[in-house]
C-alpha cells in the first residue's frame, strides 16, 4: 500500500513540479510583515515551522514582523527564542503552556473570539492570511489530501491564505469529512514524514474520578455530549463505560472518546443530525487514535463553523455539553480564561457548546472544576470573580456545576438558592468563610446557620438507590445544607392532617426560622434522610425520616413522613428499613418513637418490621421502644 501510495505522490510530483520547490526558494516569498498561520496543536507542521525557523537563522533579516497566528500551540515554538522578536510575533486564539507567559508579560498577543465565529472572520478576511503552513495526508490518486487530525479553522486559513504550503506526511491519517484538499490549490508541497505530536492526558487523581461519576449521573442513556481535554475529561468518559446510545459531536476527538467508540459505548444511534456519525474538528490523541479514524467511514471532521456553531449544536436532542472552569461565583457566573487579569486559556468552544446545548431540546449543560487550587490553599468558588476576570459563561448558561463534592443544580433557581447550592459543593474548610461573605453580599438569609467541621461533614458514603416493594426507585440520601426549598416544597405538600400527625402540633407552617433546624445538622449526632426521586430533571423529596441519637448513642428517636400523594407505595417502609440498617452499622441497639394513637398507618409501619416491640400510651400517644434484637440477627 504504502509503495502505491508513493507511485501516486511521483505521478503528481511530475504532474506540479513547480510545487515541489527548494525550501529556500519557498520560504522567500513570505514578505515583512506577513500573517502566518500554523495549523493546530497535534496537527502542526513540525518540519514546516522548524524550516522556518532554520531559514530566519540564515537569512535573519529576510522575515521582519510576521505574526504567527494559531488556535493553539502544543508542541513547536522554536519562536519563543527572544532572538527571534525582530521576526515574529505570536498572536493565538486560546493560550496554552507554551505561550502563557509571553502573553502575559506583553511578548506575544491573545485574540479572544468564540472559536466558531474564526472561520467567517478569515474568510471574510477581517483577518488577513498570507501564508498557511499546514500538514497534509498522502494524496490518493485524484489529487486530494486530507488535513487529518486539524480541520478546525485549518480549512479557512488555507481557503483564504495568499500562499499555502503544506508538509505531506505519510503518518497523517486520511480522516473523512470537510477535510479534503485538491492539490492544486495548494502552492508549495514539501514531503516530509515525521511522527505526529501525541497528546497524552494526565492519569486522573481520585478527585478527578469524584467529579467523573458525579457527572456519569447526570449523562442519560442517547445522550450526545461534547469535552474537552486533560485528565478531567477522561475520567468523566471512564466513569460512562455502562452507558448507551452515546453520541459525539465535540470541536475535539481524543483517546478517551475512540476507547468509547471502540466498546460500543458511543454509537450515535440517537443523534437528530449526522446519525451514525461522531463529529469533531481536530484530534489531540496518541498514534493508536490516529490509526483508528484513518479513513473511517464513522468519523467525520468539519470545520469549527459547523461543530461548534450553536445554531447546529441546538439541533442536536439532548445535547449534554461538559466543560470545565477555572473559578465560579456564588451567583453562577464562571471563568475559563482568565485568573483575575491574567489571561490562562481563552474563551475557544466552551461558550460555543453552553449555549447552543441550552437551545438543544432535553439539553444540559454541566460545568466542572476542582474546588480548590494552589494545593488546597485557594478556593475555586468565590463571592464574586476576581477583578479583571473575563466572564466566559454567565448566570444562565450553566445548569449543572460539579466538584468533588457533589453537583450544584441551577437551572431556574433564585441567587439564594444558588449560592447555597454552590458553597454546599465548595471544599468543606472554606464553607464558613463563604457563608458569612455572603451574608454580608445579602445573598442568602442574615440569620443563615453553618456547622462547621466534621460535624457538618456530609456522609456521602449513605447515599444508595432502593426500589420499594411496589417498584418505586428511590434515590436515598442525606440531608445538605442547601436543601431548604426541597425542604420547603415537601413540608408544604403534607396535608394538614399529615402535618400534624409528624410533628404533633396544631400549627401547620414551617417557617425558614424552623425549616433550617432540618438541614443544618450535626451528622455526629442526629441522620436525616431524604427520598427523592427526579421529574424531568428536577429532585422531588417523597420521604424523610430521622435519628436522632440519644447522649450514650445506644439508643435513638425515629420519625419519618411521606408526601401525601406518595402514600401506599410502601417508601416508608423502605425508608424505615435504611434507617434502621444505619443505626445497625453505627452500633446502634434501638429506636424509640411517639406516635399519635389515631396514626395507624404509621404504626402498622413499625409493627411489621419486625422488631421486640414495646408500647405504652400515655395522653393519647403511643410512646414506643423497639429494640434491634430479632431484626439485627435476620438481616445482618
Amino acid at each position: 500500500m504504502m509503495k502505491d501510495k508513493n507511485e501516486i505522490l511521483e505521478h503528481w510530483r511530475q504532474r506540479y513540479p513547480e510545487k515541489f520547490s527548494e525550501e529556500n526558494r519557498i520560504f522567500s516569498n513570505i514578505r515583512r510583515g506577513d500573517k502566518i498561520f500554523i495549523g493546530t496543536a497535534c496537527g502542526e507542521p513540525q518540519y514546516l515551522v522548524n524550516a522556518l525557523v532554520k531559514y530566519v537563522e540564515k537569512y535573519p533579516k529576510a522575515v521582519a514582523d510576521a505574526e504567527l497566528m494559531q488556535v493553539w500551540t502544543l508542541g513547536v515554538a522554536p519562536w519563543k527564542d527572544e532572538k527571534f522578536n525582530y521576526n515574529f510575533r505570536h498572536n493565538s486564539f486560546f493560550i496554552g503552556d507554551n505561550t502563557r507567559d509571553k502573553v502575559n508579560t506583553g511578548f506575544a498577543d491573545y485574540t479572544p473570539i468564540f472559536l466558531s465565529r474564526i472561520p467567517q472572520l478569515l474568510k471574510r478576511r477581517n483577518i488577513e492570511i498570507d501564508v498557511a503552513l499546514i500538514q497534509v495526508s498522502m494524496p490518493d490518486k485524484s489529487g486530494y489530501v486530507s488535513l487529518g487530525i486539524s480541520v478546525d479553522i485549518t480549512k479557512a486559513a488555507l481557503e483564504s491564505a495568499r500562499m499555502v504550503v503544506a508538509q505531506i506526511n505519510p503518518r497523517m491519517p486520511r480522516v473523512l469529512g470537510d477535510t479534503f484538499v485538491h492539490l492544486k490549490n495548494i502552492d508549495y508541497l514539501i514531503h516530509k514524514e515525521e511522527e505526529l505530536l501525541e497528546f497524552a492526558a494526565k492519569v486522573p487523581g481520585h478527585i478527578a474520578q469524584k467529579i467523573g461519576k458525579y457527572v456519569a449521573r447526570i449523562v442519560d442513556d442517547g445522550d450526545t455530549i461534547q469535552l474537552g481535554y486533560g485528565s478531567m475529561p477522561n475520567a468523566i468518559l471512564a466513569n460512562m463505560t455502562d452507558k448507551k446510545n452515546l453520541g459525539i459531536h465535540s470541536e475535539l476527538l481524543t483517546n478517551s472518546m475512540v476507547n468509547l467508540i471502540k466498546r460500543g459505548v458511543i454509537n450515535n444511534s440517537n443523534k437528530s443530525i449526522d446519525k451514525g456519525k461522531s463529529i469533531a474538528a481536530f484530534c489531540m490523541g496518541s498514534r493508536e487514535t490516529y490509526d483508528f479514524i484513518d479513513d473511517n467511514p464513522g468519523i467525520e471532521f468539519k470545520e469549527v463553523s459547523y461543530t461548534n456553531n450553536p445554531l447546529v449544536i441546538a439541533q442536536i436532542e439532548n445535547m449534554t455539553a461538559i466543560n470545565a472552569a477555572l473559578q465560579v461565583d456564588l451567583t453562577g457566573q464562571s471563568t475559563s480564561e482568565s485568573i483575575g487579569s491574567i489571561f490562562y486559556s481563552g474563551i475557544g468552544g466552551h461558550a460555543d457548546f453552553m449555549r447552543g446545548a441550552n437551545l438543544s431540546p432535553n439539553g444540559k449543560t454541566i460545568l466542572v472544576m476542582q474546588s480548590t487550587a494552589k494545593d488546597g490553599e485557594v478556593s475555586r468558588i468565590v463571592p464574586f470573580l476576581d477583578s479583571g476576570a473575563g466572564v466566559t459563561l454567565n448566570r444562565g448558561d450553566i445548569n449543572y456545576i460539579v466538584t468533588e463534592y457533589g453537583v450544584a443544580y441551577l437551572h431556574g433557581k433564585n441567587i439564594r438558592e444558588r449560592a447555597m447550592d454552590i458553597i454546599s459543593i465548595a471544599h468543606p474548610k472554606f464553607r464558613a468563610e463563604l457563608i458569612q461573605k455572603a451574608k454580608e453580599l445579602h445573598l442568602i438569609y442574615q440569620d443563615q446557620a453553618y456547622i462547621p467541621g466534621k460535624r457538618g461533614e456530609y456522609p456521602e458514603h449513605l447515599e444508595t438507590y432502593r426500589e420499594s416493594s411496589t417498584g418505586q426507585l428511590l434515590h436515598f440520601r442525606p440531608v445538605r445544607i442547601n436543601d431548604e426549598p426541597l425542604i420547603k416544597d415537601f413540608f408544604y405538600s403534607l396535608s394538614d392532617q399529615s402535618f400534624q400527625r409528624r410533628f404533633m402540633s396544631s400549627h401547620v407552617d414551617m417557617p425558614h426560622s424552623k425549616r433550617q433546624d432540618f438541614v443544618v445538622i450535626d451528622y455526629t449526632r442526629e441522620i436525616t434522610m431524604l427520598a427523592t426521586i427526579d421529574i424531568n430533571g428536577k429532585e422531588r423529596i417523597v420521604g424523610m425520616g430521622q435519628i436522632f441519637k440519644n447522649p450514650d448513642g445506644k439508643m435513638g428517636e425515629v420519625s419519618f413522613a411521606v408526601r401525601d400523594d406518595y402514600h401506599n407505595r410502601d417508601i416508608a417502609t423502605e425508608m424505615l428499613n435504611y434507617l434502621t440498617e444505619i443505626a445497625v452499622s453505627d452500633n446502634m441497639e434501638g429506636f424509640t418513637a411517639e406516635v399519635l394513637v389515631e396514626n395507624k398507618p404509621m404504626l402498622r409501619v413499625f409493627e411489621k418490621m419486625g422488631f421486640d416491640l414495646e408500647k405504652r400510651i400515655e395522653d393519647g400517644v403511643y410512646e414506643i421502644v423497639m429494640r434491634f434484637g430479632d431484626w439485627k440477627h435476620e438481616h445482618v
